[in-house]
C-alpha cells in the first residue's frame, strides 16, 4: 500500500519546515551569534580547549570519555590535554578505582576560565531576550524538548 498524495504532501511540507528550522538555527547560532571568538579572547585558548577545559570542568573523567566526547582521536586529545594541563588550568589524578588510568580534573584557574567561557556562550543575544514572553515561553518547550530527546553522541 502506497501513501496518498495528500500524506506525501504533509510529509514533504513537514521536511520542508525542519529544514527551514534547522538553518535558521544554525544561521542564528553559528554565523549570527558565534561567540567563540569572544570565548577565546576572554581566556586566551583555542575553541577546542575551552570546549574540553568546560567538559572537564563539569566533573573529573577519562582521557578515553573526554576524545569521545570530544568528537577527536585519542592523539589529539592527548595534545589538548597536555597544553591544559602544562597551562595550570587541568591536573591528572589517579583513577580512584584502576590505578592503571589517569582522570583529568580541573584545578582552581581552570574552574575559573571555564565559568567566563560559560558565561559569555550563555548570554543570549537581545533578539532572543527582547522576544514577548508568550514567544519565549513557546520557544522554551520546544527547544527543552528537542534538547531531551536529542542523545548525546557519548
Amino acid at each position: 500500500m502506497t501513501a496518498s498524495p495528500a500524506h506525501d504532501a504533509a510529509s514533504e511540507a513537514l521536511s520542508d519546515a525542519a529544514g527551514r528550522i534547522w538553518r535558521g538555527m544554525r544561521v542564528l547560532v553559528v554565523e549570527r551569534h558565534d561567540r567563540r571568538r569572544a570565548v577565546t579572547e576572554a581566556t586566551g585558548l583555542s575553541f577546542v580547549r575551552v570546549k574540553a577545559l568546560r567538559r572537564i570542568a563539569g566533573g573529573a573523567m577519562s582521557m578515553r570519555e573526554l576524545a569521545a566526547r570530544l568528537a577527536t582521536d585519542k592523539p589529539y586529545t592527548t595534545l589538548v590535554v597536555d597544553d591544559l594541563e602544562r597551562r595550570g588550568l587541568i591536573e591528572r589524578t589517579v583513577h580512584p578505582t584502576d590505578r592503571r588510568q589517569r582522570m583529568l580534573a580541573a584545578t582552581p584557574e581552570g574552574l575559573r576560565l571555564a565559568q567566563i567561557a560559560r558565561d559569555i556562550l550563555d548570554d543570549p543575544p537581545a533578539t532572543l531576550r527582547d522576544l514577548p514572553a508568550a514567544d519565549l515561553a513557546v520557544l522554551d518547550r520546544v527547544i527543552t524538548a528537542l534538547v531531551d530527546a536529542d542523545e548525546p553522541a557519548w
